[in-house]
This record gives structure tokens, sequence and C-alpha cells, in this order.
């Protein structure tokens, strides 16, 4: 179960994209505005704060159409 969990994520990685919603490990939701190699961007509401947060810290996305990614 582990093992499978783990690949989930992975996949749930490699297919985010800059305009994905996502919630990081630390409970910070915000969409991407850009990804470098390990490092995303994420907007942050209200004040449209930009923050960089490494890849691995993202516990879920949530794409355009209103998906769940986990």
């Amino acid at each position: 179960p582990q093992q499978k969990r783990q690949k989930q994520w992975q996949e749930m990685l490699g297919s985010i994209k800059a305009g994905d919603r996502i919630t990081t490990a630390g409970g910070i939701r915000g969409i991407i505005l850009s990804i470098k190699d390990d490092v995303i961007v994420i907007r942050v509401a209200p004040d449209n704060i930009k923050l960089e947060v490494a890849k691995n810290a993202i516990a879920s996305v949530t794409t355009q159409d209103g998906t769940s990614g986990s």
C-alpha cells in the first residue's frame, strides 16, 4: 500500500502544470505560476503573494477542471 501511494504521488508531481491549484504539506493553498526543476512558484490569495516552494512539499493537486490529484 505504501509503494502504491508513493507511485501515485510521483505521478501527480509529474503531471502538475501552471494554473493548477495545489495544497502543500504545510497546508498552504495556492495556484502554480511556474515550475523549475524541483521548485515551484505559487500565488497565494488574498494578496497575490508569490511563494517559492519545494516540489516535493506538494500534498495534493486540484486541476483547473476541479478534479483532485490525491
